[in-house]
């Protein structure tokens, strides 16, 4: 592997603040084109063209890659190589050019309210466990943040009595207010459940497995999927589908923008307004089947 790549790596996490799958996704794509250069024989990563970069998007649609797979990996090089002019390795950026076939746009599941309550109420506040899980998926509507965000919270980052929740990442801190049900199952998992289930009086994480360690991605995948079995919802829920309801659920109760970009915790407000784009699309499907004259 050239050494610029792992270079490049250190660059996104200290510099840009990338989150770990970002950051693992940007270099997978570098060193696939970097693993294409090589058995095609051609010039190494610093001397390529804009020849070269063209010619792996033919590679990359003719192994039948998905519109949007193609596209990540343009703009994953087009990063590289600004990174790599940055440093003063190249003058020009061989991908700058390159314009991959614009991916179909593919809006992202959301439950319906309906859903989102038949789904919350799966878990049974009986045991730890389900205290436990009940506390997690009524944080996760609450509040929109991400799973890495979720499983990362430490017990203090709650306030009960201000009724906030402090979510830390990427170097940013955001507070997000939380509605009366969510308290409520977070003060009884705490209260009542996670002294029980910790390892250790020391342990900050907010929620823990069932072995006193902190949840894990995996672990809280394994529970989300176990719940929309058991909710019988047909619809392909994944961690991410309670954040982006969270969002769509606020713009359609007349939530702005920019108040929902600030809780979800988005850069760039256009990351946001995918949500606007949903509801709309929503209001014209209803029209087109509800209106006599549609």
């Amino acid at each position: 592997m050239s050494d610029y790549i792992a270079r490049y790596g250190v660059y996104l996490r200290e510099e840009k603040h990338a989150s770990e799958n970002t950051i693992a996704s940007y270099l997978r794509d570098v060193r696939q084109f970097e693993s294409y250069l090589t058995a095609a024989e051609e010039e190494p990563l610093e001397n390529c063209l804009q020849v070269h970069v063209e010619g792996y998007l033919v590679y990359m649609q003719g192994k039948g890659k998905s519109a949007a797979s193609v596209a990540r990996g343009v703009a994953s090089l087009k990063s590289f190589y600004q990174y790599m002019i940055s440093i003063g390795a190249m003058d020009q950026n061989p991908a700058k050019g390159v314009t991959p076939v614009r991916a179909e746009r593919k809006y992202p599941e959301i439950l319906t309210g309906r859903e989102v309550e038949t789904f919350l109420e799966q878990p049974q506040c009986v045991d730890a466990k389900g205290y436990r899980d009940h506390a997690m998926l009524e944080l996760l509507y609450a509040t929109g943040i991400r799973v890495s965000e979720l499983i990362a919270l430490n017990l203090d980052d709650v306030n009960f009595s201000a009724e906030v929740l402090r979510c830390t990442s990427r170097g940013r801190e955001r507070f997000i207010p939380l509605y009366a049900g969510a308290v409520k199952a977070l003060q009884d998992y705490v209260r009542d459940i996670r002294p029980q289930i910790i390892l250790s009086n020391d342990e900050k994480a907010l929620f823990v497995n069932m072995n006193g360690e902190r949840m894990s991605r995996q672990g809280f995948w394994k529970i989300i999927k176990y719940y929309q079995e058991k909710a019988q919802i047909n619809k392909d829920i994944t961690p991410h589908t309670l954040r982006h309801s969270f969002a769509a659920h606020l713009l359609e109760n007349g939530a702005d923008l920019r108040s929902i970009q600030e809780m979800l915790g988005h850069a760039d407000i256009s990351s946001t307004q995918i949500y606007s784009h949903m509801v709309k699309q929503k209001l014209k499907d209803v029209y087109q089947k509800a209106h006599p004259r549609a």
